[in-house]
């Protein structure tokens, strides 16, 4: 989904002199050039628009906006008005004239003389609205109007104008970016006029004294009328609509091939035309007996198609990584159900309605790592941030680790730690997890957790189904948590299936330890902390600062022993996981200290939030994006980690 890098991406307030001069085949007859042949005055309310006396669809209606009477600049090529479209330099052009609006000089006649006075353009749900007086004052000729209706004369071809999309696309499945704060390339419409079809063979002569049926010739069952371009640009990546506004509906055929892809309009009619968008691609229109073929070259893209009514449309939009060293952004307006976004200057929030999702510590296998996407799509989550501390060379975490009630690391005992019950309760403290051995010798603590045995030490390690662990002279039991008796005693190097349970020791050092499978022995999860009712626990991470507790800034480093000279304390990328307005949340922080982070995530009404692994690790990422991506808060690719926590639908909890 790469396609070379394109410097001269059009920005916000410019477009090249090229693409506003190209007009396809249109001229003005006189007529069109003479004033309104009838005066529209007092106008209270939103009025239909009519167009060759035809009434346009609702979107396209007049409103009354501050006391006057305003229209949609996307409307305004139906009456054959170029427009630019832009709130800052708003362009409508209609033959030899011209109105100009920017900010601060107000409207500016071009190529005639005008001292009329009119309202400034307004902004309405991302729909620039012009007043009517605007189009009057260009010479758009008025043939009809009742009390509701307005009504215009239909153009014999719309111009190439630059203009953005309709509130109806808006509301199309991917949705089309905000204009701000990502720059926008004008979008580009091109119209069509309808081509005759061409009139069947008379076919063999009959017999003599046969009558020879009457052939119709075929009728076009729609025309393709105009053909709209716009492209927004979101981080690196590329968003490119294009939409085939059709006078009726009709069927359409679409074929993908390796560069783009080809739709087939049956019965319709349209002009041949060949052009190059400002995204580099090429978009050709070609009739044909049967119907007319869009082909657009995308270049690598990815393109989803669908359609549209009132009018009848075809929607393109192709989704295309310009800078694949760079990670997608998250798409605010198309989100999984369920998760929410907030942000407020450097501050991000994603937030995970808990009656849908479950918080679940994720895991590489043992001394490995992985990046968060992978880990995320493990167990078909739709969101995840990085997890713990962790040493770089072995890839194993430095900290607590609890997965599915399995501690696969153990605590350091003194770190902020975020734990997760089965219900989906949020908790935060500082719990004391250790495995104990009972049986008839009382009991025993495990003093090791991890695949890395020693002959001194009782080992516990949860099997990934691919590390190994013991040695020569060294008893590798299989137990199940809480139950009652040995499952499995194997001497040497074994490899514990994935989810197994196992205890490592040398039996000259532990002499008490049952070593047959059948014999009684029970292992226990035991929590000791004051915090919480951790019992409940089913995951856990520990990492640390503890950031906010009750939405108040908690930032306590000398009770989590961080020294906070040394670079763990930098201002850098920060991410936590915490709860605000009742929901677990990510959060990431651009750049700053965790006394900075504290003060903003305090400062939003987070409630409580503990920093996870931050500088190159940090990193958060949602399955959804710009159309088939996903996206991260991160604007930097993070390094590989070793966990993560990730936010899975309850209806499809699958377990690594």
């Amino acid at each position: 989904m790469t396609r070379k890098f394109r410097p001269n991406l059009m920005c916000r307030g410019f477009i090249p002199a090229t693409l506003w001069a190209v007009k396809v085949g249109w001229k003005h007859s006189g007529a069109w050039l003479l004033g309104l042949s009838v005066l529209l005055s007092g106008a209270t309310q939103a009025r239909t628009v009519a167009v060759g006396g035809v009434a346009q669809a609702a979107a396209v209606d007049s409103r009354m906006l501050g006391g006057s009477e305003m229209l949609a600049v996307w409307t305004l090529p139906r009456l054959g008005v170029s427009v630019r479209n832009d709130p800052l330099d708003t362009r409508l052009q209609y033959g030899s004239r011209e109105l100009r609006f920017a900010p601060g000089t107000g409207w500016v006649a071009v190529g005639f003389r005008s001292s009329a006075p009119l309202p400034a353009p307004q902004s309405v749900n991302g729909s620039l609205y012009v007043p009517l007086a605007a189009v009057r004052l260009l010479g758009v000729r008025v043939v009809q109007e009742a009390a509701d209706v307005i009504g215009f004369a239909a153009p014999a071809v719309v111009p190439t104008v630059t203009l953005g999309p309709s509130p109806e696309e808006v509301a199309a499945p991917v949705p089309v970016a905000k204009p701000q704060p990502t720059p926008q390339a004008p979008a580009t419409t091109v119209s069509v006029t309808p081509v005759p079809s061409p009139v069947p063979s008379a076919g063999p002569t009959p017999a003599p004294g046969v009558t020879a049926p009457t052939r119709q010739p075929a009728q076009p069952v729609a025309n393709l009328n105009t053909v709209r371009v716009s492209r927004t640009l979101h981080r690196n990546v590329e968003v490119q609509r294009v939409v085939l506004e059709l006078s009726h509906g009709a069927a359409h055929v679409i074929e993908r091939q390796k560069d783009g892809l080809s739709i087939r309009l049956s019965g319709v009619s349209a002009s041949e035309s060949s052009s190059t968008l400002s995204s580099g691609d090429t978009l050709s229109v070609t009739p044909g007996v049967g119907g007319a073929v869009v082909n657009l070259t995308t270049g690598g893209g990815t393109s989803q198609v669908f359609t549209l009514d009132d009018p009848p449309r075809v929607v393109v939009d192709t989704t295309t990584v310009l800078d694949p060293g760079v990670p997608p952004p998250i798409n605010p307006e198309n989100l999984p159900e369920g998760v929410t976004y907030f942000n407020r200057g450097m501050l991000h929030l994603l937030s995970f309605d808990p009656a849908r999702y479950q918080a679940r510590v994720v895991s590489a296998p043992a001394g490995r790592s992985s990046d968060l996407a992978s880990l995320v799509k493990s167990v078909r989550g739709v969101g995840g941030v990085n997890g713990g501390y962790f040493d770089t060379v072995s890839d194993l975490p430095v900290d607590l680790v609890v997965s599915g009630g399995l501690m696969t690391a153990s605590s350091l005992e003194r770190r902020a730690t975020v734990g997760f019950t089965a219900a989906g309760e949020t908790m935060f403290g500082y719990p004391k997890p250790r495995y104990v051995l009972r049986g008839n010798f009382s009991s025993i603590l495990v003093n090791a957790v991890g695949p890395r045995v020693r002959p001194d030490l009782l080992t516990a390690f949860v099997g990934d189904g691919r590390t190994a662990v013991g040695a020569d002279n060294l008893t590798t039991l299989y137990v199940t948590l809480n139950g009652t008796a040995i499952q499995s005693a194997l001497t040497g190097r074994v490899v514990p299936p994935a989810g197994t349970l196992s205890l490592t020791f040398d039996p000259a050092q532990f002499p008490q330890i049952p070593r047959a499978a059948g014999q009684a022995l029970k292992v226990e999860l035991v929590w000791r902390s004051s915090d919480a009712p951790w019992e409940s626990a089913q995951e856990a991470l520990s990492a640390g600062p503890l950031l906010v507790s009750g939405g108040r800034v908690a930032l306590n480093p000398a009770r989590e022993n961080f020294n906070t000279s040394a670079s763990i304390w930098r201002a850098t990328k920060q991410v936590a996981v915490g709860t605000f307005q009742g929901q677990p949340t990510i959060a990431f922080f651009e750049y700053g200290t965790p006394e900075a982070f504290a003060a903003a995530l305090a400062g939003v009404g987070v409630r409580d939030a503990v920093r996870m692994d931050s500088g190159s690790s940090a990193g958060a990422y949602l399955t959804t994006g710009y159309g088939t991506l996903g996206g991260y808060l991160n604007g930097i690719w993070s390094q590989n980690v070793p966990n993560a926590i990730v936010f899975v639908p309850k209806s499809t909890l699958v377990r690594k």
